[in-house]
């Protein structure tokens, strides 16, 4: 079964022509782990900050379907589309620096969504809080609801994020890049415990990543992205084994292989950038005139 389903979303700059999404249409099931990999600039990040409702201002989608849970997030009022999104949705962001408030004490950053948008009581947002620190693995979960951001590490202050994101028990997360900021040594523990929450959970998480490694790692399927456009959804397992698209075979064969670091690096060929832009701009031509 199915929990998101993206169908044709496009978007662009509002007040342009300028595409930032091209038809993309994806799906992920119930309890899967759904990569997003592309280089810098692909649309990875929009394509989740669209399923959450948070894409930048100017920025307009123009066409397409975003369905959670069988729901068409697009077909719903602003005040509905919010409030559903709210109940069973999440995001792990990319820097926990930034996107923890510094003014404000840990622990109401986890427990208010669940008081203000989800109506529980302050006491068991407080409980349900200290049970998620203590299952992230942070020590002593009380001194650090009273903590303040800068009082913790990057790995800490990135897993009460993890730990904030589940707390809800949201059907879908997106993680964005959620191990970018971190140090090598504290990466591989949250995408470790993100594996483990995600398993136990039972979340169906959109991943968000430029490493193909980190997808071999924690994702069943993926799609491969270039310009906003999907040129490939596939198994993870068949994409490591037989990609289908050239730009696909390019991207892994780019891959540093960390069994031989004194392997020199293979850039994506010119060809393969050429042919892949000639794909994009004949979406846009047919957009154009279709």
């Amino acid at each position: 079964m199915s929990y998101l389903v993206i169908k044709g979303l496009s978007a662009r700059l509002k007040g342009t022509t300028f595409p930032i999404l091209r038809n993309v249409s994806l799906t992920v099931g119930a309890g899967e782990v759904h990569g997003l990999v592309g280089e810098s600039g692909a649309g990875k990040s929009m394509i989740g900050k669209a399923v959450l409702g948070i894409l930048p201002s100017s920025i307009e989608i123009t066409h397409g379907a975003i369905e959670l849970d069988g729901v068409d997030l697009l077909s719903l009022p602003p005040a509905e589309r919010r409030r559903r999104i709210g109940a069973t949705a999440a995001l792990i962001p990319q820097d926990p620096l930034t996107a923890l408030n510094p003014s404000r004490r840990i622990g109401p950053q986890i427990t208010n969504r669940l008081v203000d948008i989800l109506g529980w009581s302050r006491a068991e947002a407080e409980a349900r809080a200290r049970a998620l620190l203590a299952e992230v693995q942070i020590p002593d979960p009380e001194r650090v609801m009273r903590a303040y951001p800068h009082e913790l590490s990057g790995g800490m202050r990135q897993r009460i994020l993890i730990a904030s994101a589940f707390a809800a028990e949201p059907k879908l997360i997106v993680a964005d890049e959620p191990t970018t900021a971190l140090d090598v040594t504290v990466q591989k523990q949250i995408l470790k415990l993100i594996a483990d929450l995600q398993a136990r959970h039972g979340t169906a998480l959109l991943f968000v990543t430029h490493d193909l490694g980190v997808v071999s790692k924690v994702c069943q399927s993926l799609s491969v992205l270039y310009g906003g456009m999907v040129v490939e959804s596939t198994k993870v397992r068949d994409f490591f084994r037989e990609p289908a698209h050239g730009y696909s075979r390019a991207l892994l064969a780019a891959t540093p292989k960390y069994t031989d670091p004194d392997a020199s690096l293979t850039p994506v060929p010119e060809a393969v950038i050429a042919a892949v832009q000639a794909e994009v701009a004949a979406h846009d031509r047919s957009h154009r005139h279709g």
